[in-house]
């Protein structure tokens, strides 16, 4: 008991600082200089429970305080009160998603969970299917998984040999999960079919339609579209009616990536972007951890179609689903998964709804779309700062170049564009050095790298804003 409440208050004075905008977001070190600071190595002799604490202090003194009000480098950013009890009591709880034999109270809250998800959908009645998987990656490989299965149900047992060559479709801005559920389903990179974007990073349905036909004529059979509901990079939302019309029209599959976008359906101010998410004839990629600032991992995959999951994935393990069990063997969810264990993701998301309801996760959302504006509000026309596509921002993603003073008047493009390209990834090199902010960057196709903005922590201020543009410009201003 002394140990776990010595534990308890290295985490409580870690929480403590992580809000505090006075201590740095990282104490930044190199790697090999990391691995010589401390004895990282496995030993055959047990260590003291001493000795453990001072591992559990060095391992947070060098962490990244991804809960920092200034901590902007990723989708998943921030830390709920609420949803880190709820983390603690899981772990507490230790236990297995597979059975309600073995998870009773966790495997009923997320069939809850996942019926009011399906309800602020649009699906009739909450009907459909659903599980929580390790992250948005496994949720759109299940997809495209239950998508193969449902056109091609003998895939399941005599391979992919059985089936005719498929063509999978979605944006050239989407994720590269799909990509790789391709290559980890035995389809092929090859298979996936990238769809032209607009400017603003938007699937072109024309551009679909045209690539759907060459498929067939090419004797490839189109099983599953893909579009995204909020872009990594961009932020863009795919126009789902129009490319629901036309998965319609030419029989395949709908799936939404709603990853990062997904939760903007909770504001009444913002889920018009969504619209035509109801139509989606399979299925909907969701992740809490991200806009709903739920602590990683918590991602949902919605399913329409009862009973699809189970027809795909069972197996009949006889040691753990027996079909005599003495209660409702619907509920033991195992053999639905591809994993056989299966952690329990859902206890963080059902305790931070019953904390906040869904109007407070709708002001958290409104809160950071808010800031976002703002950001973009303030740089658009600020002298050093040129934005990477025209128009406001769909989500919080904000991209731009920063402009040193000594490149903004230079004549030749190709020397100016060689430059700007190592300009964020020097700043970013300082931040962390620095250790007082972070902000990721990348290029986009022919555009050199730019600053990509993401606001999804809740604690971030107009004021905070405020700080990461100056240290921009002060970090910057000599290169």
């Amino acid at each position: 008991m002394t140990f776990l409440q010595e534990v308890v208050d290295i985490l409580l004075a870690y929480i403590t600082e992580s809000f505090d905008r006075e201590t740095k977001v990282i104490d930044f070190h190199y790697p090999n200089e990391l691995l010589q600071r401390n004895n990282w190595e496995l030993q055959d002799e047990p260590e003291t429970l001493d000795d453990i604490l001072i591992s559990c202090r060095a391992t947070l003194k060098y962490a990244i305080k991804t809960a920092h009000p200034r901590y902007f480098n990723q989708l998943s950013t921030g830390l709920d009160m609420v949803g880190l009890a709820a983390d603690w009591l899981t772990s507490t709880a230790n236990t297995n998603m597979f059975t309600y034999e073995v998870a009773p109270v966790f495997v009923l809250l997320e069939y809850v969970t996942l019926k009011k998800m399906r309800e602020i959908i649009g699906w009739e009645d909450g009907r459909g299917d659903g599980i929580f998987s390790p992250g948005g990656a496994i949720s759109n490989m299940y997809a495209m998984l239950l998508a193969r299965f449902k056109m091609f149900p003998e895939v399941k047992e005599k391979g992919m040999s059985s089936v005719p060559r498929l063509a999978a479709f979605t944006s050239e801005h989407s994720h590269f999960s799909i990509k790789k559920g391709a290559a980890a389903l035995g389809i092929g990179t090859e298979s996936v079919i990238c769809i032209k974007a607009d400017e603003s990073g938007k699937m072109i349905p024309a551009d679909l339609e045209r690539k759907i036909l060459e498929a067939k004529q090419k004797g490839f059979v189109p099983f599953f579209v893909s579009a995204t509901a909020g872009t990594t990079v961009y932020g863009a939302f795919d126009p789902l009616i129009a490319i629901s019309d036309i998965c319609k029209k030419y029989q395949v599959w709908f799936h939404v990536d709603g990853a990062w976008g997904g939760s903007l359906i909770m504001s009444r101010m913002h889920k018009w972007k969504l619209d035509g998410v109801e139509r989606s004839v399979l299925k909907l990629t969701w992740n809490p951890h991200k806009m709903m600032a739920v602590p990683l991992q918590c991602s949902a995959l919605l399913v329409r179609e009862e009973g699809l999951m189970q027809n795909c994935n069972q197996m009949h393990a006889c040691y753990l689903f027996q079909q005599d069990k003495h209660y409702d063997l619907s509920y033991d969810t195992g053999d639905k998964a591809l994993q056989c264990g299966r952690h329990v993701d859902i206890f963080k998301l059902w305790l931070m709804w019953r904390a906040k309801g869904t109007i407070g996760f709708e002001a958290q959302i409104d809160k950071c779309l808010e800031l976002s504006e703002y950001l973009y509000n303030k740089i658009k026309d600020r002298e050093g700062y040129e934005m990477v596509f025209n128009g406001k921002p769909q989500h919080t993603n904000v991209c731009f170049w920063y402009l040193p003073p000594g490149m903004r008047y230079m004549e030749d493009k190709e020397e100016k564009k060689k430059r700007l390209h190592k300009v964020a990834p020097v700043i970013k090199a300082r931040m962390m050095e620095y250790g007082t902010t972070m902000v990721s960057y990348q290029p986009q196709g022919d555009k050199v790298n730019f600053f990509r903005m993401v606001i999804s922590n809740p604690a971030a201020t107009f004021e905070d804003i405020d700080f990461l543009i100056e240290e921009i410009e002060r970090l910057g201003q000599d290169l």
